[in-house]
């Protein structure tokens, strides 16, 4: 699994790959592209979820094509690291 994430997409005046060929390059390897900046807040927590997501997937489906049953995976601690309230927004780092 690959994703592709584009970072810092403020700083479009620095650009060397537009968004056109990153998109062009990720449907051509069959991967999922997508844009990030921190500083404007766009999308970073939607590229983290993607990746989880991703994950799970790629996961639950080896477990289906070796046979086994997901509900018999073996299940791991829990650890629960809040929700999204509990974070605390701050400035972030210089460009």
């Amino acid at each position: 699994m690959i994703i592709l994430v584009g970072n810092k997409a403020d700083l479009r005046h620095l650009r060397t790959v537009s968004t056109e060929e990153a998109k062009a390059f990720a449907e051509k390897e069959n991967t999922y592209f997508m844009e990030t900046s921190t500083l404007e807040a766009l999308n970073v927590e939607t590229a983290f979820i993607e990746v989880l997501t991703q994950i799970h997937q790629v996961v639950s489906r080896k477990a289906l094509e070796a046979g086994d049953d997901p509900s018999a995976l073996p299940k791991g601690q829990t650890i629960n690291v809040g929700s999204k309230d509990d974070v605390k927004k701050v400035g972030c780092c210089s460009a």
